[in-house]
């Protein structure tokens, strides 16, 4: 058994260079394929990373009652931290509340009129983070029943603008996704049967000196697979070169929202080399198949 894989590696090898016009078009249409795949996976992760940072940024805003004693808004923070759907619950004084209404417009530039006022016009808030967006509605409404809070900021229609739009990117990121890889496998496996053709006086010498169709497909499939693997090595050097410059700019694009993408490089390195040689392999083996069934 190794004999016959060592053999039919060394036949591939020899076969990829025999052909090396129709092996390097292969190799190139497979790095112009995954590198849009790779190109497409990375865009997808950006704009979930940030559609999740906005998720997270949604919160529960309940303003409390001036007559409210310290007491009343410790029972209410400690209730509402107890619930299953919050993250976190931050309370804002009113004199913290002025204070960062005042940072506010010093920070815009614009002129400060509250010091005219005789009082302190905000109140105190809760603010609420939520663990899921979707769950905005029952703590709003939990929080709306409290005596002691005045009155919630409903963000109800933002939020569902937020997580259907969520929703349509990951469903469409998914899709293309998918068709790539279709387009993927289709030219290869057609590329690929053009490079049996061409060798169709030869296989057919092997079958009339009796050679097994397994004998005729194998030196075809690890040549597949050599395609694939070659196709993901040039494709990851290319990522690699031009990681740097992308990432400043995806940075600067996003600059406003510090998104972490987590292991996108090592995603997308092990989605390269998957679909590479997975591509390979089977546009080979159904090429081949294909041919011999005949």
């Amino acid at each position: 058994m190794i004999t016959f894989v060592l053999f039919s590696i060394r036949r591939a090898w020899q076969g990829f260079w025999r052909n090396a016009l129709m092996s390097l078009a292969a190799t190139a249409t497979m790095v112009l394929m995954l590198t849009l795949l790779a190109g497409f996976f990375v865009l997808q992760n950006v704009l979930l990373a940030s559609l999740s940072f906005v998720e997270q940024k949604v919160e529960v805003v309940a303003y409390v009652q001036n007559t409210a004693t310290q007491d009343q808004v410790d029972a209410l923070v400690a209730k509402v931290q107890a619930m299953p759907q919050v993250a976190s619950v931050q309370f804002v004084s009113r004199d913290q509340a002025l204070a960062d209404f005042r940072a506010q417009l010093a920070a815009q530039g614009r002129s400060d009129l509250t010091a005219a006022l005789g009082a302190n016009p905000l109140y105190a808030s809760v603010n609420v983070e939520l663990k899921d967006p979707a769950q905005l509605d029952t703590v709003a409404t939990a929080l709306h029943n409290e005596p002691i809070v005045r009155s919630v900021i409903n963000i109800q229609a933002l939020v569902d603008r937020v997580l259907t739009f969520t929703g349509i990117v990951r469903t469409a990121g998914a899709v293309i996704l998918a068709v790539v890889g279709l387009i993927v496998l289709f030219i290869i496996v057609n590329t690929i049967r053009l490079a049996v053709v061409a060798r169709a006086e030869e296989i057919e010498i092997m079958r009339l000196v009796g050679a097994s169709d397994a004998f005729i497909r194998w030196p075809f499939v690890f040549e597949g697979a050599l395609v694939g693997l070659f196709g993901a090595l040039i494709t990851l050097g290319l990522l690699l070169a031009a990681a740097d410059p992308v990432s400043r700019a995806v940075v600067g694009f996003f600059n406003i929202l510090p998104i972490e993408l987590g292991p996108v490089g090592r995603d997308t390195a092990l989605l390269v080399f998957g679909t590479g040689l997975g591509v390979g392999v089977v546009g080979a083996w159904v090429s081949v198949r294909t041919y011999l069934i005949r």
